[in-house]
């Protein structure tokens, strides 16, 4: 099985306060977070991060809280707080990918990186992208693009109750929605809701 997860922040304080974490001390949280990563992920099975797995503290520290997930195939979409993990004392830590990674399982393409996209490949064949970065609070980002017909989604902790997401789970998610298709070059340009720029594309 497949499982995504993202913005674990392991390490990291302020995560506590900022994404308002059911966790008191940071050590509580990095135990937790794990707690819930193995009570889903087999040994066997292939955990993806799409990125920001740890935040302020040394790669051998971090590498030694990797060793407490069993999951033995854990790969790594780096996000803009992951260290170089190919860097020889931590080398072989995680799995690491490129960027932006597609996967295809059964015909289905899932388009994963760290930073969420408007438009990615195969989008009008509905393919999936699935991100983090943005530390979306419960399920709400999630279910206005799926009520838009957007195939994006949220897989981070803190839209997730703090678990992995399996890619059955976001199969299901999507089942029955109809795909909206390729993004026009309009959807980017009024993300602010400026009544002139709004006017301006309704004369078009």
């Amino acid at each position: 099985m497949i499982w995504f997860t993202s913005d674990m922040h392991l390490g990291h304080e302020k995560a506590l306060d900022f994404t308002i974490r059911p966790w008191q001390q940071i050590d509580e949280m990095n135990e937790g977070i794990i707690a819930n990563i193995n009570a889903k992920v087999k040994k066997k099975d292939e955990l993806y991060i799409l990125g920001d797995y740890s935040f302020r503290i040394p790669a051998l520290e971090a590498a030694v809280l990797r060793k407490k997930i069993i999951c033995e195939k854990v790969h790594l979409v780096p996000g803009n707080h992951d260290k170089d993990w190919n860097h020889k004392p931590v080398q072989g830590t995680f799995i690491v990918e490129p960027p932006i990674k597609v996967l295809k399982e059964n015909d289905r393409k899932f388009v994963l990186s760290h930073f969420p996209m408007m438009d990615w490949q195969s989008m009008s064949h509905e393919s999936i992208h699935l991100h983090g970065h943005i530390h979306s609070q419960g399920s709400l980002y999630n279910e206005m693009n799926r009520m838009q017909g957007v195939y994006r989604y949220d897989v981070g902790v803190d839209a997730n109750n703090y678990t992995p997401v399996s890619m059955e789970e976001i199969l299901t998610w999507f089942d029955g929605v109809e795909c909206h298709g390729r993004v026009k070059w309009k959807d980017w340009v009024n993300t602010t809701g400026d009544e002139n720029v709004q006017r301006r594309l309704a004369g078009l």
